[in-house]
């Protein structure tokens, strides 16, 4: 499997802490791999493992036109020497339209370009039953890797982290991330989210995900209780973005030499400060 010691915690201290008592860590998952990066190895561990002690064929996994998502199942797959197939959305899209679609093809995913239509239907039982039928004997993980096992894997987040921390911070796109956390947090610990998409219902998405995974309604009333959404720093929507986040990510990089991104990591930070 990859190497999780590589995910330090890292004290940073930029100027936006200046003159107060508090301390910054960042969980550096950004540093387990290069194209697996962040937490898409957490999601993906326990699920790869099953499929992989199951004997299953291969696998079949969902996302858009630049899914990190797509790019770690490839990786993965790739390193296991499992077959992968990603159904992606955008039927006009082909696997030269960007840099993220190429390596996914480079690294041997068979990418199926679907309608918008057709790709909405990814959750549907028929849809993924005639999937099944075109597959056989191939494993379907959700989008985003959002499923009981993708969320126990980020359980793990928290333990290599210790109890000593008050807050943690953390971008929402499934909530698999968040849930993974919120079920391995100590009880002084609060969870602060979010979300990268306009319009996202965090609380609501987080219940509907614990809920699936089988949690009990009154420990998921009790837990989401000790959740803080932050739905007005997604600039825009997912994906979007504005010169005062640029502007900010850059500074932040000169202050910590800690990288961030656009579309999720940057958008946390800039919410926290």
């Amino acid at each position: 499997m990859f190497d999780f010691s590589k995910s330090i915690l890292q004290e940073v201290h930029p100027w936006f802490l200046n003159n107060t008592n508090k301390k910054l860590f960042i969980k550096r998952d950004d540093l387990i791999h290069d194209l697996v990066s962040g937490n898409k190895w957490r999601k993906l561990k326990y699920t790869i493992d099953h499929v992989l002690k199951n004997k299953y064929n291969g696998v079949i996994t969902f996302g858009g036109a630049y899914s990190n998502h797509l790019l770690a199942t490839a990786s993965a797959c790739e390193k296991y020497a499992l077959p992968a197939i990603g159904i992606v959305r955008g039927s006009e899209l082909t696997v030269t339209s960007n840099s993220v679609l190429e390596k996914c093809d480079e690294l041997g995913m068979k990418l199926r370009f679907v309608s918008r239509d057709e790709y909405s239907d990814k959750n549907e039982k028929v849809y993924q039953e005639w999937l099944r039928q075109e597959y056989p004997g191939y494993y379907l993980i959700p989008e985003g890797g959002a499923s009981y096992l993708g969320m126990i894997g980020c359980q793990e987040i928290m333990r290599e982290c210790g109890d000593d921390i008050h807050a943690v911070f953390v971008a929402q796109g499934t909530t698999t991330t968040s849930c993974g956390i919120l079920s391995s947090l100590s009880e002084k610990t609060r969870l602060h989210v979010v979300p990268v998409l306009k319009g996202f219902d965090s609380i609501n998405e987080m219940r509907s995900l614990l809920a699936q995974c089988a949690f009990d309604e009154e420990w998921i009333a009790e837990a989401l209780e000790n959740v803080q959404a932050y739905p007005e720093y997604h600039f825009g929507g997912y994906g979007k973005y504005t010169n005062e986040l640029l502007n900010f990510m850059e500074r932040f990089f000169v202050d910590c030499q800690v990288p961030l991104d656009p579309i999720y990591t940057g958008k946390t930070m800039y919410a926290l400060m």
